[in-house]
């Protein structure tokens, strides 16, 4: 998985987000801090198309309406707006157009700025794009590939809303939980990972481990120009992938595994390679 998937490219030019405190939307009318907040904004380098190229299944979704903006178009955010939700999905949907046996995990988990009307038209947009794709809400431990492939289901998407309930192919995000260790310090963020691991459900709930470090205001204020990349992200990314290479998936161990540029390291590679430990599990025990 990506974290905060679709932000390689956010609008320096666009207004500052609904996601924003009031203090940084003041500064932000001056373009130099647009700028040094697109340094900390963007955690991904790769587009959709190239992140599901890469291998990367899993994409975690911020969205927002544009406050101001006539009709009711909502866009992917993280401090400055992205690019419109609807062309996100369609780009995605080309992808498994061409590869009918992939499946992949849309996990819209905070939207600003949005009424009920919002939600409605987002909902129908992705249900525009994927139609018959959609895999409705289901026994977590029912949904093999197998059981997506007999059914040509290949997108399951969770919704962090209470609509949900109202559209069987929107999975709550109970399903999904992605428990976020808020630290700038990789030790405590591999305590945290393994912690939460330890009291993941065993049954009927997918499960995130986030792998990512966030920056706090010091960190920012101290390394503006420098931006996430060159700050946290390169320096820590070689322990981050060790911690990756040391687990074991299955029950009680891990499910889908986020990063911050997915492309510095082999990170879908070592991920995906830690399924060939199901398979041994598989062989010997037949």
């Amino acid at each position: 998985g990506s974290h905060d998937s679709f932000s390689y490219w956010v609008d320096e030019q666009s207004p500052v987000g609904p996601d924003q405190a009031t203090a940084v939307k003041r500064l932000a009318r001056i373009s130099l801090v647009r700028k040094i907040m697109k340094k900390w904004s963007v955690t991904q380098n790769l587009t959709f198309k190239e992140q599901l190229e890469g291998g990367i299944r899993y994409f975690d979704l911020r969205v927002s309406s544009k406050p101001g903006e006539i009709g009711q178009e909502i866009y992917f955010i993280h401090g400055l707006f992205g690019i419109k939700v609807w062309d996100g999905l369609k780009e995605m949907n080309r992808f498994l157009e061409q590869h009918p046996k992939e499946v992949i995990f849309l996990d819209f988990n905070h939207f600003y700025a949005m009424d009920d009307s919002h939600h409605h038209f987002l909902i129908n947009r992705i249900r525009s794009a994927f139609e018959s794709k959609l895999c409705c809400v289901e026994c977590v431990e029912y949904v093999t590939l197998l059981y997506m492939w007999e059914k040509k289901h290949q997108v399951l998407v969770f919704y962090h809303h209470p609509l949900c309930q109202e559209y069987p192919f929107l999975w709550p995000g109970n399903k999904m939980p992605a428990p976020w260790a808020n630290t700038t310090n990789v030790h405590k963020l591999l305590q945290f990972l393994e912690t939460t691991l330890g009291e993941r459900s065993r049954y009927g709930t997918f499960h995130v481990s986030q792998a990512i470090l966030t920056p706090r205001v010091k960190t920012i204020a101290r390394h503006l120009i420098r931006g996430l990349k060159n700050t946290l992200v390169h320096r820590n990314l070689p322990m981050i992938l060790n911690w990756v290479k040391a687990q074991k998936p299955g029950v009680m161990g891990v499910n889908i595994i986020t990063s911050d540029f997915v492309e510095l390291v082999d990170f879908a590679a070592t991920v995906i390679a830690l399924n060939d430990l199901l398979l041994e599990e598989d062989e010997s025990a037949t």
